[in-house]
């Protein structure tokens, strides 16, 4: 059994320390009829030990000191528990003194559990990493002590929200970004202050558009996406060169020029561009270390509906093709070995050009569905589902990508009256904990409703004061985003506030555990009739508030299905220390993201893909569903069956498989999740039962996104109780 200390670092649960602890208080207390006898001490004891051994995962130092507490209290030693607490009470006044050494020290020897495992897609053993978390713990001290009012900090410290990217909030950085990279490459950027302008081939527009990426990701915290569709135009000016070129090679060769030999030659070449510019947006993304120790979390849009014409669809559909062909055959490992890549993240549009067996690109869906099965990417966008939820104010439906795994836009129009979404952004998040409001409510609606309406009046505070630390920065504190395209054009010193108002930018409400918060309500699932009925009420109420909002302050308030991480072991260990075990609510070490249908629910995937339906179209800032399937290498038509079910049901969906390799004994089947003597879930080979996370590679989808440097307890154990829907 392990513990977790406010340092972070996990060591052995010993007992004894409990022993002494309440041996000290008893000592303190003059009147020996007021002491605990050494038998009662025992007993305390042991009931705090069975009590840490039947949690099922390591605790941390102030959920055991609350288990003492209440011992002593039941032992009827009021006054040994006085001071108990006064002597704990005092120790945490000596540590506010100094809130970071211990945990940079903990950092920096690599032994805080809890960061190291706080980002599936972060080493904590690398430098950078190490850097970025250093820094992170500084920023997230001026956080708490001086920037944000003490009752929304205390609110995330107990788990009744969740005030995201907090080690990034000093920086007045914002969230995610869909980059305009159509800008950018057109009319020249600036990169490091040196002046990039129009790329004169495919390659080089593609290498840009990487360093365009990389420099992004240093300047915000969340995810970005680029769009496939502003590489093309260069496909045809690379064309133009190489036919130029070749025309050139005839003519020296055979003093003429064979216009269909020419054409040919041509547009092998053009193939071989593509594929070497492919090439370099994966490998350079994969490769490129930002400044917060992490490949950038970028999205690569692929969308034919975007092409300005037939010539362009038909290159579109070329690089697309060679996205896919890439993604299926992976990346080689330090061994040499084919795995599967974290980024970037791929989305593919299904529209009627790519749907049905007679439609023109269909092939390119075939494409996707055999990369889905072996790599856990493309995920999919419906454009017809898409097209009937994103309706701007002119009455016209839109398709276009998320910012990142899964944040989303809402419908915006100009001044111009022209739609638009690259360019813009997302200023930041904050997440309720609803299973926490049904608790607290003791299952009476009435009370629900009143605390509902208390928390969404604190993630309102919250999110005012995200939107108030971006107000009055200047261009100059992102000279990439703010002046040179990304995000805007706007000059030196400027304010970004304009930027901030109006739509052009959103700000998150996000929500969790709505399976939980339902079932504890009223006993029924969100799959029964009942239990979706109040899960649909509550969807409209978070909606209601983030409208109210809008139209009050003229800010884009946006209700956002969180991907919680690291925060769903967190909430859960909250909820645990608050309301003791609930079956069926708290009696796990995660809780369910967003809307989800629990993962351990046996349900098909069709059926899955139509419930979640309903409640993605009422989470406007962001959502996705998934369905977790077995390997599907050799049944791609069960693939194209759920991605056609997709098309005609849902917005934006993707399918989870496994892509695993050990490389003690070169095993690429799926390694397992098993526990420890101590009760720690590990992963082991299950060929030769390696045990060593260094020298396997597991990447699983988590959150939207996949994750490859492994994942909290809470987190391992939901992967691990994962039934499948296909």
């Amino acid at each position: 059994m392990k513990v977790i200390k406010r340092s972070g670092q996990e060591v052995i649960f010993d007992e004894d320390k409990i022993r002494i602890a309440v041996g000290k208080a008893n000592n303190s207390i003059d009147e020996v009829s007021k002491r605990l006898s050494d038998e009662q001490i025992e007993n305390i004891t042991r009931s705090v030990t069975a009590e840490c051994d039947n949690m099922g995962r390591a605790v941390s130092v102030e959920e055991i000191q609350d288990m003492v507490e209440l011992a002593i209290m039941k032992e009827g030693k009021f006054e040994v528990a006085k001071h108990y607490i006064t002597y704990r009470y005092d120790r945490q006044l000596a540590r506010q003194a100094n809130t970071t050494d211990a945990k940079v020290f903990s950092l920096i020897n690599c032994e805080n559990e809890e960061v190291k495992q706080e980002n599936s897609n972060k080493n904590p053993i690398v430098n950078s990493v190490q850097r970025d978390y250093m820094a992170g713990e500084m920023s997230k001290d001026l956080t708490k002590r001086f920037l944000l009012p003490k009752e929304i900090w205390q609110a995330h410290e107990d788990g009744l929200i969740h005030f995201h990217d907090a080690d990034y909030f000093a920086q007045r950085m914002h969230n995610c970004d869909l980059v305009n990279l159509e800008d950018m490459l057109q009319n020249g950027t600036v990169i490091s202050g040196t002046l990039i302008e129009r790329p004169h081939s495919f390659s080089t527009a593609c290498n840009i558009a990487t360093q365009i990426v990389a420099q992004v990701a240093s300047s915000q915290y969340g995810g970005q996406s680029i769009s496939l569709s502003h590489l093309v135009p260069f496909v045809e000016v690379s064309r133009q060169k190489i036919k130029k070129t070749v025309e050139e090679e005839l003519k020296r060769a055979c003093g003429k020029v064979d216009e269909v030999l020419l054409h040919t030659i041509t547009e092998e070449r053009v193939k071989k561009e593509i594929a070497n510019g492919v090439q370099t947006i994966q490998y350079q993304i994969i490769t490129l270390m930002t400044t917060n120790g992490q490949a950038p979390f970028v999205t690569v849009f692929m969308y034919l509906g975007e092409a300005k014409n037939e010539r362009e669809r038909e290159d579109l559909a070329m690089i697309i093709e060679e996205m896919l062909k890439q993604r299926y055959n992976g990346v080689k490992n330090e061994k040499g070995v084919y795995i599967t890549p974290a980024f970037p993240k791929l989305i593919y549009v299904l529209e009627e050009s790519n749907i049905h067996p007679d439609s023109k690109y269909y092939y390119l869906t075939e494409m996707a569905a055999k990369c889905t099965a072996k790599r856990m990417v493309p995920d999919y966008i419906s454009e017809k589902k898409m097209k009937e939820l994103k309706v701007d104010k002119n009455g016209e439906g839109h398709c276009y990508t998320c910012m990142g795994c899964r944040s989303f836009l809402t419908p915006f129009v100009d001044e111009n009256g022209k739609p638009k979404y690259y360019g813009r952004f997302n200023q930041g998040v904050v997440t309720v904990n609803l299973i926490d409001i049904a608790l607290s409510s003791h299952k009476n609606m009435k009370e629900f409703w009143k605390i509902f309406d208390e928390r969404m009046e604190l993630c309102h505070q919250a999110l005012q004061v995200r939107h108030e630390r971006l107000t009055g920065t200047t261009s100059d504190a992102a000279p990439i985003l703010w002046q040179h395209g990304a995000l805007a054009r706007l000059k030196p010193g400027e304010k970004i506030d304009k930027l901030l108002h109006g739509g052009y930018s959103t700000i998150s409400l996000g929500y969790a555990g709505l399976w939980e918060t339902v079932y504890y309500l009223i006993g029924k699932k969100l799959t029964e009739e009942e239990g979706k009925a109040l899960g649909l009420e509550i969807m409209k109420k978070l909606n209601e508030y983030t409208k109210k909002w809008k139209q009050a302050e003229n800010i884009d308030y946006s209700l956002y299905g969180t991907p919680l991480e690291s925060t769903t072991y967190k909430f859960s260990k909250c909820l645990q220390r608050r309301f003791g075990i609930i079956p069926g609510v708290t009696d796990k070490n995660y809780i369910t993201n967003s809307y989800h249908v629990h993962v351990t629910e046996p349900i098909d995937a069709f059926e899955k893909l139509k419930l979640e339906s309903e409640f993605q179209a009422l989470s406007p800032g962001g959502a996705i569903s998934y369905v977790e399937v077995p390997n599907m290498q050799d049944n791609i038509e069960a693939v194209m069956q759920v991605i056609k079910f997709i098309y005609d049901n849902i917005m934006y969906a993707e399918l989870n498989t496994k892509s695993d390799f050990c490389h003690v004994c070169a095993y690429d089947g799926e390694i397992e999740i098993a526990e420890d003597k101590d009760g720690k879930l590990i992963w082991r080979c299950p060929n030769c039962g390696n045990l060593d996370q260094t020298k396997m590679n597991v990447a699983r989808r988590t959150c939207g996104y996949i994750g490859s440097q492994f994942w909290n307890q809470g987190r391992t154990q939901e992967i691990r109780d994962r039934v499948l829907h296909l």
